[in-house]
């Protein structure tokens, strides 16, 4: 027999210092919470006699109708525990609610499929993955908005840490994503505003410092033999082109195409595919080797210098063809780079990723100004840039710091 009582939920209390009250549902040592649709202040709510205090201008009207709505309950479970026997307690919350909360994972993916044409492949897919993650923890798509308490959230990152072995910037977005589709339940109306739990969480990053390749790396990197015409040569070359120029992003420079370079101008003109702005910005002598080492005389305009895009047709498709190419390669490059930032001897992995951190630390170590460095990398704010900077403080007070001692 399932049990029901009226729970002022104070951990949810906005800051006006009113709480949320609900109907709490037990059955099987199971407990659901469905909302009652009433706030009030802790001194408002009398709950060993399940009643609003008459201290509260309405108390008379809201009692009437919290009465009325826990019989209402009470006839819903009576109902359905008359005609089966098994009912789960999914089933009572859902036939005492109605459609008043929403299914989260029902609302979830059907909100990762309207969106999907307006944000990036990789987004998309993002949205969809940390779901599903989600979903295999609780073990039921039956979850409402609701049922996502703090606790509820807390224990999904105490699994994440301890079972998972997700680090500590891994279970900030694994949240972040479901807040997200909180915030745009909340955006339609779906859901009130006090059912979002996600403000009482601490989310933290992992502490990560950004490393490069100084100088002497760089060119440790260029002398190191390799087989001329072999995919690691290949790699190689990609990812000097890309810290010789401006720091371009790994699908930028895959696909980058005859028509976006001007030869007599040495420049370099194309629409970045993460912003969606047109760049230009002129290049230097180590990245026209590089492209004049690929350049083929009877090229067309809109083929790709470099010979990673082998099929045109398949990788313009769509955003899903271009994404699995670019994400592929990006994983065959990384692990080519790896393999000489090994015979290197560097101290951290080598990912294509790091010519971009490379070129940022380096130009500015070589005197160019950090709005020069900021326009040349397409950030949109000039903090981003300002990392770097504080990457060659850093690298400054350490060198002091040996000198002197």
């Amino acid at each position: 027999m399932a049990s029901i009582r009226l729970i002022l939920r104070t951990t949810q209390a906005d800051q006006s210092g009113h709480s949320p009250l609900y109907i709490r549902l037990i059955k099987d040592r199971r407990t659901k919470f469905i909302s009652a649709g009433v706030k009030l202040k802790e001194n408002e709510w009398d709950g060993a006699k399940q009643k609003v205090k008459k201290n509260h201008p309405n108390s008379a009207r809201m009692n009437a109708s919290l009465s009325q709505k826990i019989a209402d309950a009470e006839g819903q479970i009576a109902d359905m525990e008359r005609k089966i026997k098994t009912v789960s307690i999914n089933k009572l919350k859902e036939a005492i609610k109605g459609k008043e909360v929403p299914n989260f994972f029902e609302y979830a993916y059907s909100r990762c499929e309207k969106i999907k044409g307006s944000v990036s492949f990789g987004t998309y897919k993002n949205y969809k993955i940390y779901t599903k993650k989600f979903e295999t923890y609780i073990g039921t798509k039956d979850v409402y908005f609701d049922d996502m308490t703090v606790s509820v959230l807390k224990d999904y990152m105490a699994h994440m840490g301890n079972v998972l072995k997700n680090g500590a910037t891994t279970q900030r977005y694994s949240i972040m994503i479901l807040a997200i589709m909180f915030k745009e339940a909340m955006k339609e109306d779906i859901i009130p505003e006090y059912m979002y739990p996600f403000n009482k969480l601490t989310l933290k990053k992992d502490s990560q410092k950004r490393v490069f390749l100084n100088k002497d790396q760089i060119e440790a990197l260029t002398k190191l033999e390799l087989k001329e015409g072999k995919k690691a040569d290949l790699w190689r070359d990609l990812f000097l082109f890309s810290i010789y120029a401006g720091g371009l992003r790994f699908s930028d420079v895959i696909e980058l195409q005859y028509s976006n370079y001007n030869q007599e101008e040495q420049r370099i003109k194309k629409v970045i595919r993460k912003t969606g702005r047109l760049h230009q910005f002129k290049i230097g002598k180590v990245a026209i080797d590089i492209l004049n080492k690929y350049s083929k005389a009877d090229a067309q305009p809109d083929d790709y210098i470099f010979p990673i895009i082998t099929d045109k047709k398949i990788y313009n498709k769509n955003e899903e063809a271009r994404f699995v190419v670019s994400s592929k390669e990006n994983h065959s490059a990384n692990f080519q780079l790896n393999r000489m930032g090994k015979v290197l001897k560097l101290a951290f992995p080598l990912s294509f990723h790091l010519s971009r951190h490379s070129f940022a630390t380096n130009a500015l170590n070589n005197g160019m100004r950090i709005e020069h460095v900021s326009k040349l990398m397409d950030h949109t704010d000039i903090s981003t840039t300002q990392i770097y900077a504080k990457i060659i403080s850093e690298e400054l007070d350490k060198a002091v710091d040996n000198y002197i001692y």
